[in-house]
């Protein structure tokens, strides 16, 4: 299994609306990095469900239920393969974990979200994904 951490604006779609949903196609990404993460996830996987712009925060855990598809939000001549995969609420942090909270600790320097903080999908290491479990007051 691997671990990423998908980030959305609170305001376009939030982990409330993630919840209602139940599942929900992860569209919109226009970047080739976070591309390949997308195609590079499998279902099963987990991954941390950040607000960004607003809150800037880890609010949930969703899991990975379909993979990587053509994105239905490609407009009509829009050059790129693009896709997206299906995103399944697991469970809220018990403690939302802020940016702010991650980059005070020395030990996640080398977190992605630190290190590439634009970059919309990106994997986490396992390490990292227990620590901000434990931060979050959920179990791994």
């Amino acid at each position: 299994m691997q671990y990423w951490l998908v980030k959305s604006e609170p305001d376009a779609f939030s982990w409330d609306q993630q919840v209602a949903n139940k599942v929900e196609p992860w569209t919109g990404v226009r970047n080739h990095m976070a591309k390949n993460n997308l195609k590079a996830m499998k279902k099963g996987d987990l991954a941390f469900f950040y607000h960004s712009n607003i809150g800037k925060e880890i609010v949930g855990i969703v899991e990975v239920a379909r993979e990587a598809y053509a994105d239905p939000t490609i407009e009509p001549g829009e050059k790129g393969d693009w896709v997206c995969v299906d995103m399944k609420a697991r469970r809220p942090l018990k403690t939302p974990v802020t940016l702010a909270a991650l980059k005070a600790d020395p030990a996640f320097a080398e977190l992605p979200l630190i290190r590439q903080s634009r970059l919309s999908v990106m994997a986490i290491g396992a390490e990292h994904w227990q620590a901000i479990c434990a931060l979050g007051g959920v179990k791994p």
